[in-house]
């Protein structure tokens, strides 16, 4: 595909993108449409719906980047309808995905981390000991005990029995097991052979290696819960509507106006009689936005992880973080802006991947803005216990966190970036 993009003119690879794109616009919003009611159906519905949302960014973003080669009327009437289409549809996922978000976060904070196993005692070592030296007598020497042992009668018979006694003491240390070598296998002298065993641990044995942990389990904390309940009570909220706002748009005549047009796209695209025009220019145009609006922010402070810059001005009564993020919304709205563009010049080449990591990060970056704020906007709710506003309070501010690290990450990426393009 990039040989034969190379070998297209401009007009014409912006021309199969297009229609690539809008055709998935269209297959999907098929599938939206034959998906069933039960819980299958249900699944296929919102692949479908991602798959909707997405062929409209790209759709949009390659109107707005490479608009110089389009009919302008007819790309400025169908750029903003995407737009709204694309919003509509991410409305429900977003808060569905919020809730989720801050639910973990909450059970994250409220449930203290497993204990840490001790480390098990060390095992006794063996010890060889060498066997003491028998020595044996020679045959004269017993010949002549026989002898003696036979006149003697009984008085011998007791030193014989006093020496078989020594002779046993030998006999049992030689009776011991042996290993390699003749070297037996002892515990050394003032330690005792302990083995593991379940009958015999009392209440302060130390546990197993393989014994697993136990993890923490059990309700949340009177404040956590409430604040659950109430973000779980005004999401679903929001979440309905947003599901309801999205059928309603489905039956709309605008939408039906919208598909029309993407219809015609995937069949013909209206292009302006250029025929020296290039993409490149356009697409480095994109890049070169991306790289302006990189440079008005904080990136030596976002170096630094837990700077704590997330969390200025987290007691003002006006809406302070939204300020602070919009920068970083822009930079968001940009670099998708880039990633579409390269992906027309480029044809099938697999995208950077330092691009897609930095996107992922302010894609991050947004998500914990946005719990952040529904954290703030429960707590405002009147006539709530304290305890459930402190949670709601920590419950932000650990978000607010999310967010500091999340502009770390993409610091750490865009910078990876810029050395490896020089």
């Amino acid at each position: 595909m990039a040989q034969q993009h190379h070998e297209m003119t401009a007009g014409e690879a912006l021309s199969v993108y297009l229609q690539d794109q809008a055709t998935d616009f269209l297959r999907s919003l098929r599938l939206h449409r034959e998906s069933s009611t039960d819980a299958q159906g249900a699944e296929e519905s919102l692949a479908a719906a991602r798959a909707l949302r997405r062929a409209s960014r790209r759709v949009g973003a390659t109107l707005h980047t490479f608009r110089p080669l389009l009919d302008p009327e007819w790309t400025e009437s169908l750029r903003p309808e995407l737009a709204w289409l694309s919003g509509t549809l991410a409305r429900e996922h977003a808060y569905a995905a919020r809730l989720e978000r801050l639910l973990t976060a909450l059970h994250r904070l409220s449930t203290p981390p497993p204990p840490t196993p001790p480390e098990p005692a060390p095992a006794p070592v063996a010890v060889p000991v060498p066997l003491p030296t028998v020595p044996h007598p020679a045959p004269a020497a017993v010949a002549a005990t026989t002898a003696v042992g036979t006149s003697a009668g009984g008085a011998s018979a007791g030193g014989t029995s006093a020496r078989g006694a020594a002779a046993g003491g030998s006999s049992a240390v030689g009776n011991r097991p042996a290993g390699r070598d003749g070297w037996a296998q002892l515990t050394p002298p003032g330690t005792r052979d302990v083995r593991p065993s379940t009958a015999a641990a009392g209440p302060g044995a130390r546990p197993s290696q393989n014994s697993p942990a136990k993890k923490p389990s059990g309700p949340l904390a009177v404040g956590a819960a409430k604040a659950a309940a109430l973000l779980e009570r005004q999401l679903t909220l929001a979440r309905t509507r947003a599901h309801s706002a999205a059928l309603q748009a489905f039956g709309s005549s605008r939408f039906h106006a919208v598909a029309d047009n993407v219809a015609v796209l995937a069949s013909e695209v209206p292009l302006r009689a250029a025929p020296d025009a290039d993409l490149k220019p356009l697409a480095a145009a994109a890049e070169y936005h991306l790289a302006e609006a990189v440079a008005w922010l904080p990136l030596v402070q976002a170096g630094l992880p837990y700077n704590a810059e997330a969390l200025v001005h987290g007691l003002a009564a006006d809406t302070a973080p939204d300020a602070q993020d919009a920068p970083w919304l822009k930079v968001r709205s940009l670099l998708r802006l880039h990633r579409y563009a390269q992906e027309v010049v480029d044809g099938d080449t697999a995208p950077d991947t330092r691009l897609v990591l930095a996107g992922q990060a302010l894609d991050l970056h947004r998500e914990a803005a946005e719990a952040a704020e529904a954290a703030a906007s429960a707590a405002r709710t009147p006539r709530i216990a304290p305890a459930t506003a402190y949670a709601l309070g920590v419950l932000h501010a650990d978000q607010r966190h999310e967010v500091e690290a999340a502009r770390f990450a993409f610091q750490r990426a865009w910078l990876r970036e810029s050395v490896t393009t020089r």
